[in-house]
């Protein structure tokens, strides 16, 4: 029987998230081809495999955390879950980021646990599409029309199960439709399609299990009736598989499949549909992250604001209305049982405790069912004490006629100081995030789209919102706008400032093929890109994404601080209850004497308000600020820098850094080696050997192939411009290719040279070992010859042709200007550099020569790095390694910290700790530097919160009373709980005052 649509649904595939491996061809042993299916990476690959594959990963906002405990909390209710693998919370970002398997757990059930465990819980509208775009493959059906028999099935089935890509493809002629299974990052869509109907059926995209979101903002609508039309046009729109319409803001949700229908186009038949009313604004979902900032500070303000305008008349009542006596007289009225005075404090700290201290009841509850505590449990523990045992005066004396003192003021001024803590504290914390918020700003909201008709002609300007941008669409940049995605020049010329991006201080000229970065500013001329990378890929949301996810991290140092949460409040409710019996023990006892105590207390009032003060005074805040504050800071810091740094364990392992290891050709030296010299050995003329070599290194990719094939194509064509320009680009095919000779057999043999067939003949392109291992004799003249280059720091190539040596080439790769001063500077900060290179020792000792290296490793193989970087490791020492972040993958991820320098676009390194945007050394500098003064920071920060606590914590409990009768009030004691925790965010925040070091200072050079 054939299947029915039901038999048709679509199913979730998996997906594969292993990055895909890039493989240097590298010939020569001074830029070493490392290759990434080395071992070392393979048995890495292989443990993150078990975790990574088929997993998914949501980012949620959890509202109603106010300290490392409650952070503590929800970590422990998600890691509870069977079937999450890896749950992370941040406090200052409010976010939870999970991964988990799909099969077992679902969105709603981690949405579920953390509102389980008291706190509010929202999936965050972005956070599905890191999981979507890694989708290996999908799953669509297509509708094929034409179809009349079993062979016809037959056929249709053949064809799509021949294309690349199609994993599996199942054909119903029932309902004419077909379900293939395929990566979109081989075959799309389009090409599905045209293969149908090729073989003659009509097809056609029904649907697929892709799915991507949009938050859209409407204008226009103004009642029921226009609420109708909108829901009408999208619920008529193919491919928009649900929306949920918020009408308060209004905006909509929309969730639709990518494969049938584009963001762009719902846009459009919403506008066209409602005959130009309505107008469509999309959301950035950081900007609608960021709201949610404002309205949590907005709220605490006005919790704080009506706190403080409630306790003015409090003030009013017990310092002015004394002094006043109309006034004073009238709160002396009796009414009732009690005076006008304490019915009027009653009612107003009522409201206080009950009304605006809501939120603190709320919270500890939510903690004390989840067997922790907080902060809020504290507060809420010192307020009601004194509110209750202040009732409990009143009703006390209104029947037995001794009024004792109360403290209803000690309750609201308490709320009221804590409250203006907390919203100093998300003032400040906000100025933590200013660096992804500058991000984020640096894309424009518009873009102006060039339409084009059929005959591709362009027909029509249109302004569009930058996030419609799909691939491939042609873009226009006025002088002075910024540049709205990431793509290639077509048309036109200009200056680009990239500097807010790669911090490349100099403007960089643009041309037709120019590749450029969205986000950067366009200065002159008009240009035409077209757009290759948009959305999540772009290089700046790469930078985005990395720098949320460094600030989403903790530092292992920050495992103390979540300690001492666990145990800090049942610590400082033991030491209030201890305070308590020992002052009220005392006071029955009469060990101290009776003008101590205020006048109309007693021992137990007295020690109530001691055991007050220790509870509110504590602050377990300020321990749990102390390091994500300070990390928050100090990676956007980082970014602007164009340092971007992956995390906080990153940042607290370069400061201990010992020992940095170079990689020689393109982190030392430019990376753009020339050839220098040329020598033949039996006879043969110059050109036909640079015509032999050519020929062997063309199928190359190598640096020194390139700068061997471009130097022959000079020496061939030197008299013809365009010659020079094509080699200058690094054209593989060339107008000038039909000089090359026909090899076979070609085969890159890395860390030695090239080997390949040319008219029968063997032919070897590569150093002493290449040679020595095919058994070559290398003549005199050619040894004397190899070392002459070598002691002149320069690489030196041999050529043997029918294992006979008829040449030899020597390449100089200038180093860096910076290499020489950097790698003093590292050693004034204590740091030990090491070359470690694939080249000869003489080459290797006369480039480390030149920079001041005296630790030199040569002549390691690509797989050696590794072994190099554990030898050292072997002592506990910390090492780096810098390296180009593509070819040194496994050293950069064997070292304690990897940093890939010179990344420029390609900010998604894996590999790295640290990506450096520029190609500069001195980064590397600013990356230690910066590592080492935010631990600073953060000790500073535990010795202020840790000596805080315990200064603070005496104090309170009265320790120094019988001596210097110093005495907090709960108020003042609450005060200055809710000052600690602001001082220790505003420590965090002087990093952004963070100035990157002269060399001229750390080499103690004095200049005039």
């Amino acid at each position: 029987m054939a299947p029915s649509l039901r038999d048709l649904q679509l199913t979730a595939v998996s997906g594969d998230r292993r990055p895909e491996t890039v493989a240097a061809a590298n010939d020569f042993p001074d830029l070493e081809d490392v290759r990434l299916l080395d071992s070392y990476e393979e048995e890495e690959r292989e443990k993150m495999e078990s975790i990574e594959e088929g997993m998914k990963r949501i980012q949620v906002r959890v509202t109603g955390m106010t300290c490392a405990a409650c952070s503590n909390s929800v970590e422990s209710a998600l890691t509870g879950i069977h079937g999450v693998v890896r749950a992370s919370v941040a406090l200052l970002q409010n976010k939870a980021d999970v991964v988990f398997d799909p099969n077992f757990v679902k969105d709603e059930d981690i949405k579920n646990a953390i509102e389980d465990a008291g706190f509010e819980a929202e999936i965050l509208l972005d956070s599905n599409i890191s999981q979507i775009k890694s989708q290996k493959t999908l799953v669509g059906q297509f509708r094929i029309g034409g179809m009349t028999c079993a062979a016809c099935v037959n056929s249709v089935e053949g064809i799509l199960r021949n294309l690349p890509g199609v994993k599996r493809a199942v054909v119903a002629l029932a309902t004419s439709l077909g379900e293939v299974e395929y990566d979109p990052n081989v075959i799309s869509k389009d090409e599905i399609v045209n293969a149908i109907e090729d073989a003659g059926f009509e097809g056609a995209l029904v649907q697929s299990n892709a799915q991507d979101k949009i938050l859209l903002g409407v204008i226009g609508l103004s009642n029921e009736m226009d609420a109708n039309i909108l829901n009408d046009i999208l619920r008529n729109l193919k491919g928009v598989r649900q929306f949920e319409f918020d009408k308060t803001l209004p905006q909509i949700e929309v969730l639709f499949d990518p494969e049938v229908i584009s963001s762009r186009s719902i846009v459009d038949a919403i506008e066209k549909g409602s005959n130009g009313k309505f107008k469509i604004n999309v959301q950035n979902p950081y900007t609608a992250r960021s709201s949610n900032g404002i309205d949590e500070s907005s709220n605490m303000l006005w919790l704080f604001t009506s706190s403080l305008i409630l306790s003015f008349p409090l003030f009013l009542i017990g310092v002015v209305c004394p002094h006043i006596p109309f006034m004073y007289s009238l709160l002396l009225m009796r009414c009732g049982p009690f005076l006008m005075s304490d019915w009027l404090k009653w009612a107003l700290v009522s409201i206080i405790q009950f009304v605006i201290g809501k939120r603190f009841y709320v919270a500890a509850g939510r903690a004390l069912r989840n067997r922790s505590t907080n902060m809020d449990v504290l507060v809420a523990l010192g307020t009601s004490a004194s509110y209750f045992y202040s009732v409990y005066a009143l009703l006390y004396g209104a029947f037995t006629g001794f009024w004792s003192p109360i403290y209803f003021e000690t309750s609201a001024m308490l709320i009221t100081f804590v409250l203006l803590g907390k919203y100093l504290e998300i003032l400040a914390k906000g100025k933590t995030s200013d660096a992804i918020k500058k991000l984020v700003e640096l894309a424009p909201a518009k873009a102006l789209l060039l339409v084009k008709d059929a005959g591709g002609k362009f027909v029509e300007e249109r302004v569009i919102d930058s996030l419609l941008i799909h691939p491939g669409d042609t873009l226009k940049v006025l002088p002075g706008s910024k540049i709205p995605a990431d793509g290639v020049v077509t048309w036109g010329s200009s200056y680009v400032d990239e500097s807010m991006v790669t911090g490349e201080s100099e403007p960089i000229s643009k041309e037709v093929n120019s590749l450029v970065i969205g986000g950067t500013m366009n200065f002159h001329g008009v240009l035409h890109i077209q757009a290759t990378k948009v959305g999540s890929n772009t290089v700046l949301s790469q930078i985005i994404s990395l720098v949320e996810t460094a600030q989403m991290s903790k530092a292992p140092i920050q495992k103390f601080a979540d300690f001492v949460a666990s145990i800090f409040v049942p610590t400082v409710v033991c030491m209030a209850l201890i305070t308590f019996l020992g002052w009220y023990v005392s006071g029955e006892l009469g060990a101290y004497p009776e003008e101590w105590r205020p006048e109309n207390s007693n021992s137990f009032v007295f020690a109530l308000m001691f055991s007050i003060s220790v509870v509110v005074i504590a602050c377990p805040c300020a321990l749990g600020l102390a390091t994500p504050t300070a990390i928050m800071v100090a990676t956007g810091v980082g970014a602007n820098n164009g340092v971007l740094i992956k995390g906080g364990d990153a940042l607290e392992r370069a400061q201990k850094v010992k020992y940095l290891l170079f990689d020689k050709t393109g982190t030392l030296t430019q990376g753009k080696p020339t050839v220098t010299a040329v020598k033949t050995f039996n006879g043969m003329e110059r050109g036909d050997f640079l015509t032999l070599v050519a020929s062997a290194e063309a199928s190359s990719e190598h640096p020194l192939a390139r700068a061997l094939v471009d130097y022959a194509q000079h020496f061939h064509f030197f008299n013809d411009p365009s010659a020079v320009k094509d080699a200058q680009n690094h054209k593989t095919e060339s107008t000038f290719s039909g000089w090359l000779l026909d090899v076979m057999d070609f085969s890159a043999l890395p860390g030695r040279g090239v080997q390949c067939s040319i008219n029968g003949k063997t032919v070897l392109v590569g150093n002493r070992k290449l040679l020595n291992e095919k058994e070559i004799t290398i003549p005199t003249e050619a040894e004397n010859f190899l070392v002459g280059l070598e002691e002149s720091a320069k690489t030196a190539i041999l050529v043997a042709f029918d294992n006979n040596v008829i040449g030899a080439i020597g390449l100089a790769d200038p180093l860096k200007r910076e290499a020489a001063i950097v790698v003093e500077s590292l050693t004034n900060m204590g740091v030990k550099p090491v070359m470690v290179t694939g080249d000869n020792w003489r080459t290797a000792r006369a480039v480390a020569n030149e920079v001041g290296i005296d630790d030199v490793r040569a002549e390691v193989m690509p797989s050696g790095k590794v072994d190099v970087i554990r030898s050292f490791q072997k002592n506990k020492s910390v090492v780096a390694m810098v390296g180009d972040g593509i070819n040194d993958s496994p050293a950069l991820a064997a070292a304690d910290v990897g940093i890939a320098i010179g990344a420029g676009t390609d900010v998604a390194i894996e590999a790295a700790d640290y990506v450096l945007m520029r190609n500069n050394l001195e980064d590397v500098i600013v990356a230690i530097d910066l590592s080492r003064k935010t631990f600073s920071r953060i000790r500073w920060n535990y010795v202020f919160a840790m000596a805080y606590n315990i200064i603070a914590i005496p104090v309170a409990a009265g320790v120094f009373f019988p001596i210097l009768r110093l005495k907090l009030p709960p108020w003042v004691a609450g005060a200055c709980m809710a000052l600690s925790s602001v001082s220790v965010v505003c420590s965090s925040l002087l990093l952004r005052r963070y100035k990157r070091p002269r060399l001229t200072t750390i080499l103690g050079i004095t200049v005039e």
